[in-house]
Parts: structure tokens; sequence; C-alpha cells
């Protein structure tokens, strides 16, 4: 598995339940030993770095404190341990929101809490690289919100922002780029923009009453027609104008043309299908 997480953007990085994407996190962190190959970071392993704070801040689970200490003196303690000063702590508390909260135990912290808890032990020393695995779990809305802003306003800092997530929509409105993995190697690694488009490919989506008609005039024009709901269809092979010409020709009634922009979960769905380790069955695979 190869790949590059670059300063400037946030890239995301996805795939199905053991795809190895918390392994990979815990490698480059030297939680984990590989049987070969090397995972840099600015172009050193981890276990060189003398501060390491000061190069990659990371989360990986955000329940990895000690509930009887506050969530001040979890990072006091973190910032002993760099050379880094109190009032550093102070400023990270107030960067994520904690403030209010940052003498009660956290032990009591709620996921969302803690996430905002473990995002300030990664930021303490300032670090070019940031590394986040599952942040949005556990945020309410407001937080999801603010996770968006905070994670692109980390990117265009300068900083390399890597985060796993499996909630696509996140993703989507959070990374400029994406590396998908499956079965331990890397499947895609490419802008979100450039495989939203790869996937949404040409196809166009058709609202009209008069589908029989419209799908006979279509086909003979060259087109691949598809039902995709109620009065919708899709229509591959042909342009959305030259659709439009074909149908006023034809007088077929349409209420709606538009081009099809696929999700980042239909992305996601299409490069993954060959790689998820446990499938579920189909409706029409369930036993009766």
């Amino acid at each position: 598995m190869s790949f590059t997480v670059r300063p400037g953007r946030v890239t995301g990085f996805v795939g199905p339940n053991g795809a190895g994407k918390s392994t990979t996190m815990r490698v480059i962190l030297g939680l984990d030993a590989v049987e070969e190959g090397t995972a840099l970071i600015e172009g050193r392993p981890y276990h060189d770095l003398r501060h390491p704070l000061n190069h990659v801040g990371s989360l990986l689970d955000a329940s990895a404190l000690h509930p009887g200490r506050s969530a001040r003196h979890h990072l006091l303690w973190l910032a002993h341990s760099q050379g880094l000063p109190a009032r550093r702590v102070d400023q990270v508390i107030e960067q994520v929101g904690l403030t209010s909260a940052a003498r009660r135990k956290a032990g009591g912290y709620s996921l969302g809490m803690r996430q905002r808890l473990g995002i300030a032990a990664a930021l303490l020393g300032d670090p070019p690289v940031i590394m986040l695995d599952e942040p949005f779990n556990g945020m309410d809305p407001d937080g999801i919100i603010w996770m968006r802003g905070f994670l692109r306003s980390l990117a265009a800092d300068g900083r390399a922002v890597l985060v796993s997530s499996h909630l696509m929509s996140e993703v989507q409105d959070t990374a400029d780029h994406l590396v998908v993995v499956g079965c331990g190697r890397a499947i895609a690694d490419a802008g979100v923009a450039d495989l939203i488009a790869a996937v949404s490919r040409d196809r166009v989506a058709l609202r009209t009453t008069a589908g029989t008609h419209a799908t006979r005039v279509l086909t003979n024009a060259g087109a691949t027609v598809a039902p995709a709901g109620r009065d919708t269809i899709a229509v591959s092979g042909l342009p959305a104008d030259r659709i439009v010409t074909l149908l006023s020709e034809s007088a077929v009634p349409f209420s709606e043309v538009a081009a099809h922009r696929a999700s980042l979960e239909e992305v996601y769905l299409e490069l993954t299908r060959e790689a998820v380790e446990f499938p579920a069955a189909t409706s029409g695979e369930v036993a009766r």
C-alpha cells in the first residue's frame, strides 16, 4: 500500500472494515511493525523524531485517556513530555471549544467531547502533519459542522491532514483528495472531484410520464436506458442536449433532463465492490 499525504489539503482515507486503515495509521506511528516497506513522516521514521508532537499530531482512540484526570491535566503531562509550555495547553483547549469543561474529569466526557480532547492533544506541538482516525464518531450536528470547518482550516494553514472515516457524506464535504483501500492495498488515490466525475460518466436522469415512448426513441439513437425510479429513467451514451433534441423532435413529454452527479457513496461502493470482507446478502438471497 503506497500513497503520499500532501500538505495544504485534507486527504480522506476510506475503505471497508478490515481494509487496513487503522493498521496503516498505527504503522505510520510506529505502534505496529511491518515485514517490509517504510512509513515516513517528513522523510523520517516516527521513532527518529526527537519531539514527535512537533512533527505529527494524531488521534487513533478518543478513549485512550485516564478517566480520573481532568482534560487540562491530561494535556499538561503530554505537553511536559515534549517540552511544551502550559500556555500551549490552554490555547489548544480553547481552539477545540473545551474551555468551560477543561477542569472536569475526562471520564465523564461524552464521546464527542473526548474526540475534541484527542484533537487538542494532536495540536499541542503545532505539527505540520495531522492524522485522525474516525474523528466524526460521536459528534452531534453542531460538532460535525465544526469538525468540517476545522479540518479545512488545518489544511488551509498548509498542514498535511489525513482523516479516516466511514461517513462518506462527511468526507465528501471535507476532503480534497481520497485514498481508497481494500484488502490491504490502495485501490484509488485521486482527487475527490476526479473520482466523482469518473463514476458519474455521461449518465443523465430523465423525468417523463412517457417512459416507454422515451425509451424507444433514445434506444434507437444508441443510448442505454434503465429505470431509475417513478417516472424517471437513467440514460447513458448520449449528452443531455442531444436527449432534449430527440425527445422534442419525437413529441415525447418530459419535465426534467439533468446530468447525473454521483455521490461519494456511489464512488466508494463502486471502487470497493470486490474488497468487502463480509458482504451482506442481497434481498433476493435472504433465506426464507
